[in-house]
């Protein structure tokens, strides 16, 4: 099997590089902590409830890039598909701490859960109140404790971001992001596997002309594998799964993001997303806002993620709120 070749220097240190990379990009927006890797906003307001989100590097820009004005105050990436460590999370919460508690967003993993944890609890013997939401959007998984986080990830690092700019308190905050994790749902499908830097070797395997619907982002099972089929055909399975596992139903506002998931083009993004909106018209489920492009990828996959968050008036205006990060801005 051919190895991924890919623009990099010592694996060892891709992480330390890429965080570097965003800092000089910001033009003085965000620095790098010095004793974690981890990006902070140079201009956090005092007095605010901090969000802090994180995760395994492998996935940019999720999480790592989603810190600026309206979004994460801060973010602290592990290894690649790898958790960071408690004391580099507990490093990044002291650091955004601005006296009023910080909420952690990251997805439902195990190694990530065990380390944020870890790492709240090293908080509160600083004295700091730390509240946990965890993404767990993904619907190819039956147990809702067990749901993994994906691509809705990006719509909940939204909302809190907005949510923390706004809340008088740490439970105000957390309040509104649990209702945009319970409203949102996302579900995946591959059509090639990504890699990992350190050896060029792809992460799962599919056969010719296979696709996998269902998986998760470091190629953890789905829930079918089946020959390629035509785009409308893929779409409208996908959109059924979603739409009755909330349940979404007639009258629902939602909106919807069409995940890049590495390597799909905007021309098969564009299709999926035209007949998608074909079959929630149907439904009678309005769609208010649509974003397609890369927001949490998994390196070179090709594949997409469909995500739907049903909205309420004030998840609409979180959702809708300005923020300012450099793979998204909007005013």
């Amino acid at each position: 099997m051919t190895k991924v070749q890919k623009i990099i220097n010592d694996p060892e240190n891709i992480v330390a590089e890429v965080i570097d990379g965003l800092v000089l990009a910001s033009h003085g927006r965000l620095r790098k902590l010095e004793d974690a890797p981890a990006l902070l906003r140079t201009d956090i307001e005092p007095g605010k409830v901090a969000l802090l989100v994180g995760g395994g590097s492998g996935h940019e820009p999720m999480y790592s890039a989603y810190v600026g004005r309206g979004l994460a105050d801060a973010s602290v990436c592990g290894n690649i598909f790898a958790s960071p460590p408690p004391n580099h999370i507990h490093a990044a919460t002291v650091a955004a701490s601005q006296g009023k508690g910080v909420l952690y967003v990251y997805g439902n993993y195990a190694g990530d859960v065990m380390n944020f944890d870890m790492a709240a609890e090293m908080a509160a013997e600083d004295g700091i109140e730390v509240r946990t939401v965890l993404v767990n959007d993904d619907v190819a998984t039956d147990k809702p404790e067990d749901r993994r986080g994906i691509g809705g990830a990006f719509y909940i690092v939204k909302i809190a971001g907005a949510a923390c700019a706004e809340a008088k308190s740490l439970d105000e905050a957390e309040a509104v992001v649990r209702k945009a994790q319970a409203s949102t749902r996302t579900i995946g499908v591959a059509v090639r596997a990504g890699s990992l830097p350190e050896t060029g070797e792809p992460t799962f395997e599919l056969g010719e002309g296979e696709i996998e619907i269902g998986l998760g982002v470091h190629g953890e099972p789905g829930v079918e594998r089946s020959a390629l089929m035509p785009a409308d055909e893929l779409t409208e399975k996908m959109i059924d799964r979603l739409v009755n596992d909330l349940p979404f139903r007639r009258g629902d506002r939602v909106a919807m993001l069409l995940n890049n998931l590495g390597a799909t083009t905007q021309m098969e993004l564009l299709i999926v997303n035209r007949k998608a909106r074909q079959i929630l018209g149907e439904k009678g489920i309005e769609v208010a806002r649509t974003d397609i492009g890369a927001y949490f990828t998994s390196q070179e996959m090709a594949g997409f993620s469909i995500t739907l968050i049903r909205l309420d008036d004030e998840l609409e205006r979180l959702i809708e709120a300005p923020c300012e990060s450099l793979p998204f801005t909007h005013r």
